[in-house]
């Protein structure tokens, strides 16, 4: 497969570490974010440190941050063909409880952190004629759950799956493929809690790993023909939810 150059926000811990070795482990070029620059560092030496892998530490809401991203790919290794938005965060509080700067921090850092990091790398893949942004979502968008009081990051979540759509259209003829691949449980530092009681939320009867979403990311940034896709890496999750 062509090797690319793969932009991963988020990319100290988590998912986005996971996905960050993946790609690294077959031979593409990697360039790392995080908000926490000490991390980052710590995550850049774990991953090898090498000549594929480079680093820029920011806050993805901010503008400027996208567009070092950007920069650093293009500076690094010569383009900039994949950018994997995967910066989130993610808490429960009752929605009668939520008040405007609780709403504003998923929105900042989830929709807004998306947005201008995929503003600052289309123009640069639009002169590749060629790139693939992947957004992080969630299949919790579609199945909603009492016990679960999510509206803050779940409407910040709901926001880039219409977004991915839209950017598909718009961006689609010009061979930028935009897709969200939605995690499921996945057995993370976010989500320290989960243990493999949880496994019965899935059809497959287990939780999630890190490389089951790294994986299925792979797979679309090297896809030609996948465009617009929300893909739920779930176990069935949300299958077994409906069937019910």
């Amino acid at each position: 497969m062509k090797k690319q150059t793969v932009i991963v926000t988020g990319a100290s811990s988590g998912i986005g570490k996971g996905i960050a070795k993946y790609f690294l482990d077959r031979g593409d070029n990697v360039v790392i974010n995080s908000t926490t620059k000490r991390k980052l560092e710590e995550t850049y030496r774990e991953l090898g440190g090498g000549p594929q892998l480079a680093m820029v530490a920011g806050d993805v809401s901010n503008r400027q941050t996208g567009e070092q991203l950007v920069a650093m790919a293009v500076e690094q290794f010569g383009s900039a063909d994949v950018l994997v938005n995967n910066a989130g965060i993610w808490e429960t509080k009752p929605f009668l409880e939520v008040d405007e700067a609780y709403l504003d921090r998923f929105l900042r850092t989830n929709l807004k952190g998306t947005f201008f990091t995929t503003q600052a790398v289309i123009p640069q893949m639009l002169r590749q004629h060629d790139g693939v942004v992947i957004n992080i979502g969630t299949p919790s968008v579609n199945r909603g759950i009492a016990g679960v009081p999510s509206t803050a990051p779940m409407a910040s979540k709901g926001a880039i799956h219409a977004l991915t759509i839209q950017l598909a259209s718009e961006f689609g003829g010009r061979n930028i493929r935009i897709n969200t691949v939605a995690p499921g449980i996945i057995r993370t530092p976010m989500h320290s809690d989960v243990t493999d009681t949880m496994a019965n939320m899935a059809l497959v009867k287990r939780v999630g790993e890190v490389e089951d979403i790294a994986e299925m990311v792979y797979t679309v940034a090297k896809s030609n023909f996948i465009n617009g896709a929300i893909i739920n890496v779930d176990g069935g999750a949300g299958a077994g939810h409906n069937l019910n």
